[in-house]
């Protein structure tokens, strides 16, 4: 009985086959498309915990403009190299009233959304204060609203700073899935009517 001998080349060419799988899929999609970000902090309790690894896409902006309720991953504006982790609230054209912990978003066409965050975590919050964005601009908070630096503190995010949306998480195992801390607000309340004057 004779036995094939291999001379090494199959393996090679197994090799060369997956380096080039590689090069050519693996590298341009973890560049391009989706990157790992380790969460650092608090601010985002208790959606996302402190080391909790997320998958951010970082492609889907180019289709869709960023949308309210969105988990995403930005530059911090005042200091680039810094990554932040917010959830949008307010987008380009809207006024953002905070008024006792309770947030109210008058859209550019007035009406008005009172949004329902079952997601937070509860501050005392006695203020009352209102953000106007301009276009290109987004009003983000993050879930643990006492312990969060966001736009209540150095104001709104430029669109240009942001990298993606969390699409992922990874880890730890038990909490695994695909579009962690999605939400939805339903539907705004139409603006008043214009008050009526007879001649």
């Amino acid at each position: 009985m004779r036995f094939m001998q291999s001379d090494g080349r199959g393996l090679l060419r197994d090799l060369f086959t997956l380096a080039l799988l590689i090069v050519l899929v693996v590298i341009p999609l973890r560049v391009f498309v989706v990157s790992p970000f380790v969460v650092d902090g608090e601010s985002m309790h208790p959606t996302f915990e402190n080391l909790d690894y997320l998958i951010v896409d970082e492609l889907v902006y180019d289709f869709s403009a960023p949308a309210r309720g969105d988990v995403i991953v930005f530059r911090y504006p005042k200091n680039p190299s810094v990554f932040y982790i917010k959830r949008i609230i307010g987008l380009p054209g809207e006024k953002i009233t905070i008024q006792n912990g309770t947030v109210t978003v008058t859209k550019a066409d007035g009406s008005t959304l009172t949004l329902t965050e079952p997601y937070v975590v509860d501050e005392d919050a006695t203020y009352s204060r209102s953000f106007t964005l301009n276009a290109g601009e987004y009003f983000v908070m993050g879930d643990n609203r006492p312990n969060s630096s966001d736009s209540r503190v150095w104001g709104p995010l430029p669109n240009k700073d942001i990298i993606g949306r969390v699409d992922a998480r990874l880890l730890p195992v038990a909490k695994f899935g695909l579009f962690p801390g999605a939400t939805s607000y339903g539907a705004a309340e139409p603006a008043a009517p214009a008050p009526s004057t007879s001649l």
